[in-house]
């Protein structure tokens, strides 16, 4: 085999391998469990959290979601909006720190959420919605950690928690970041879909897209190399 085949080869394997990795990172990023929108402010009032579940799962459907609250930060008058297909158990605990408000003092709050009976099916994800009366204003911010079921019995545990300027953990946990600012919120629109939005996927594709044009880029530079070395080899 001459050297010319022999880089054109490795050029291509090269290009194959940096392509995998593209869609394998894309794939990844886009597995997560997460809330929207991703921040708030300290002590709003009157608004809605929506947790996204993804079914990254090629093989078996999401069976059961189980979403955790904080107690130690709790999120005051949690309600719980009907979804399509799911049953949802709602779980309170007693607070070992009553939380005072111009209603009065909370000693409960919403700690566990479970939803079950429905179907997330793989490739879709599906949204799950909860209204609250009022956030904390003690804490910078919120962690969900949620569990994920699947047909097949797997669990996937949403609960790492990244530290400060360490890497994102392989599982993390849905994070609600808190900011100062005005507290007084108008309730986020519910969405609630079982197929990816247009706004989401192509979002994603354009990003995969910009990205595989890279790849290429640098495989067209290789064979332009390799064609110019073999062109140099015929002359002489």
């Amino acid at each position: 085999m001459s050297s010319a085949h022999t880089t054109l080869r490795r050029a291509g394997v090269v290009t194959a391998l940096a392509a995998a990795g593209v869609l394998a990172a894309a794939g990844v990023a886009s597995a997560h469990v997460t809330v929207h929108p991703e921040s708030y402010a300290k002590g709003a009032t009157d608004g809605v959290l929506s947790f996204r579940v993804p079914d990254e799962n090629a093989s078996a459907s999401t069976t059961e979601v189980q979403l955790f609250l904080p107690t130690d930060h709790p999120v005051l008058g949690v309600l719980v909006s009907p979804h399509d297909g799911w049953r949802a158990k709602v779980t309170d605990t007693k607070l070992k720190a009553p939380v005072k408000t111009d209603d009065g003092t909370i000693t409960d709050a919403v700690s566990e959420i479970t939803w079950t009976g429905g179907r997330i099916e793989p490739g879709h994800y599906e949204d799950f919605d909860l209204a609250f009366g009022q956030l904390p204003d003690s804490t910078a911010q919120l962690t969900f950690k949620t569990l994920q079921t699947y047909s097949d019995g797997k669990v996937v545990r949403w609960i790492e928690e990244a530290e400060q300027g360490a890497d994102e953990p392989e599982n993390p946990a849905p994070v609600l970041k808190l900011t100062a600012g005005d507290s007084t919120s108008a309730a986020a629109p519910a969405r609630s879909t079982s197929t990816a939005s247009a706004s989401d996927s192509t979002a994603r594709g354009l990003g995969v897209a910009g990205l595989a044009v890279g790849v290429l880029g640098l495989a067209a530079g290789a064979f332009a190399v390799v064609r110019s070395r073999t062109a140099r080899g015929r002359s002489e």
